[in-house]
C-alpha cells in the first residue's frame, strides 16, 4: 500500500462526511469497510462519487465477474481466452456469441484508444437497445477500479491481490 488506509472505522470532522461514511458501508450491505474503502475515506468527496458511480454500476446496470459470464454461457475456457486474448477469432472458438464479441471488441478497444471508431460503435449499436448502448461503456469505464488499486497498491499482503 502506498499510502496508509484512514482508520477503521475512519473520524468524520463533518455530518456530511458521517452520511459518506455510512453511504459506503451501505453500497457494502456490511459493516466492514473494505481496504478500497479506506484508501478512498482520504478524500469523502470522492468517496461520495465513487459509491454513486460505481454503485450504479454493479447493482442498477451490469453484475461483475464470474458467475454473471457463466450464467451468459461463457464457458470457463471462455474466460481464460478473454483474460489472455485480444483475438476475436479465439473468442468465437472459445464460444462467444456475437454480442459477447462485439463487447469485448468495444472494451478492449476503449480501454486501449479512449475513443471508439465508429465500426465498433456501429457494431454495438446494431445488437443493443440504446440503454445497454450506454451502460456498456459505463461498464468499461469500471476499469478505472483496477487502475486505482494497482496505483496505489490497494490490498497488497492482505490476501486480496
Amino acid at each position: 500500500m502506498r499510502l496508509p488506509y484512514t482508520p477503521n472505522p475512519p473520524p468524520a470532522s463533518t455530518s456530511a462526511e458521517s452520511q459518506i461514511i455510512s453511504e459506503t458501508l451501505a453500497r457494502r450491505g456490511t459493516s466492514v469497510l473494505l481496504p478500497l474503502d479506506l484508501t478512498l475515506l482520504h478524500s469523502p468527496p470522492i468517496t461520495s462519487g465513487w459509491n454513486a458511480f460505481l454503485g450504479a454500476i454493479r447493482a442498477k446496470t451490469w453484475t461483475q465477474h464470474a458467475p454473471l459470464a457463466f450464467a451468459a454461457s461463457v464457458t470457463l475456457q471462455g474466460l481464460k481466452v478473454i483474460r489472455d486474448s485480444d483475438d476475436e477469432s479465439e473468442w468465437e472458438e472459445a464460444g462467444l456469441n456475437e454480442r459477447q464479441r462485439a463487447v469485448l471488441a468495444f472494451a478492449s478497444e476503449n480501454t486501449r484508444n479512449v475513443g471508439v471508431s465508429e465500426g465498433a460503435f456501429e457494431r454495438i449499436r446494431g445488437l443493443f437497445r440504446d440503454r445497454e448502448v450506454v451502460e456498456i461503456p459505463a461498464v468499461v469505464a469500471y476499469n478505472c477500479v483496477s487502475r486505482l488499486l494497482v496505483a496505489l497498491d490497494v490490498g497488497r499482503g492482505m490476501g486480496l491481490r
